[in-house]
């Protein structure tokens, strides 16, 4: 899966993990948002790695959680949401508004092998120093630069470059940011 081949999502080990998964993010997204440190330990048993300092806020939602690798400086606004069928990485210093999906998982265009849960997924990798504006949508195999600002409401289908700012449906470069 996490290599990008053809998989069955309805295979038991998968569907396992999945629970597993489900029910920490639970726990996360239940919790007072006044216990920080309790919320923090869930994290760490979710995140396949992580800086020491980072903040998501809740709710939050991911599929695996263990294929999701963020840097130092992160911070997450609320629901954000990580389809991780492939490894998310996301470097440090890096911003993310609320309301954003990385999304991961692939599926045919054809509705046989659709039904049949067989699915693919490309990683996504974003830079440092990246703003992902609210309201934003990421698609699988996308790759986000160094300092880079993906405007409010885009759609990201295509990569984007260091040092500028993307924005629309789909994500467009629209500026490029100098002194960066």
């Amino acid at each position: 899966m996490v290599g990008g081949e053809h998989y069955d999502a309805s295979h038991p080990d998968l569907i396992t993990l999945l629970e597993r998964t489900r029910e920490l993010v639970w726990e996360f997204n239940n919790l007072r948002p006044s216990r920080k440190e309790e919320q923090r330990e869930i994290l760490y048993q979710l995140l396949g790695s992580h800086g020491e300092r980072f903040q998501i806020n809740q709710p939050f939602r991911c599929d695996y959680g263990r294929n999701i690798f963020i840097g130092e400086d992160f911070f997450a606004n609320f629901n954000l949401t990580i389809l991780d069928e492939a490894e998310v990485r996301i470097g440090s210093k890096c911003f993310i508004g609320p309301n954003v999906s990385i999304f991961t998982a692939c599926h045919p265009l054809e509705a046989q092998p659709r039904n049949q849960l067989i699915e693919w997924a490309e990683p996504v990798t974003i830079g440092d120093n990246v703003w992902i504006c609210g309201d934003v949508t990421i698609a699988p195999g996308v790759t986000i630069g160094n300092n880079v600002v993906i405007g409010a409401g885009s759609v990201v289908v295509k990569d984007i470059p260091d040092n500028v700012v993307a924005a629309g449906n789909p994500a467009r470069v629209i500026k490029q940011i100098e002194n960066a």
